[in-house]
């Protein structure tokens, strides 16, 4: 059942929930820093929240594909929620102001590729399922 749901969604939900203000204020959250490490070459790693969710996005993905390598009846609803999930990112991105922003920008990017990886992989495993005599 769980295995139908598009992990997707996460990155999706938190950036909305970060227009919301939950992440704190100000014009551009996704800039808050979250994270900054002093390098031994003397330079300084930063991680903002946007490179954060980015970062969540594309560890999701890759569990999104190694799921689409699955054949079964719950693999066809997985790959048509993805689906909804994309059209999601680009009707919020084409409607909704908070959501030009090139992390939304960059997640529903990831999302559209998931969606065609998904069809792209399962349609080649699906493939292999298939025997002929």
């Amino acid at each position: 059942m769980f295995g139908a749901i598009p992990l997707l969604i996460v990155p999706f939900v938190l950036y909305n929930l970060g227009l919301l203000g939950i992440f704190g204020g100000g014009d551009d959250p996704w800039a808050i820093q979250m994270l900054s490490i002093r390098m031994m070459s003397g330079g300084v790693f930063s991680m903002t929240l946007g490179d954060l969710i980015v970062l969540i996005g594309l560890l999701l993905f890759f569990v999104e594909i190694l799921k689409s390598t699955r054949t079964t009846s719950a693999s066809i609803m997985d790959h048509l929620l993805s689906t909804f999930v994309f059209v999601a990112f680009l009707v919020e991105f084409l409607l909704v102001k908070g959501a030009a922003h090139s992390v939304f920008f960059i997640l529903m990017v990831i999302a559209l590729v998931d969606v065609l990886a998904g069809f792209s992989v399962s349609m080649r495993a699906a493939s292999r399922d298939i025997t002929m005599s």
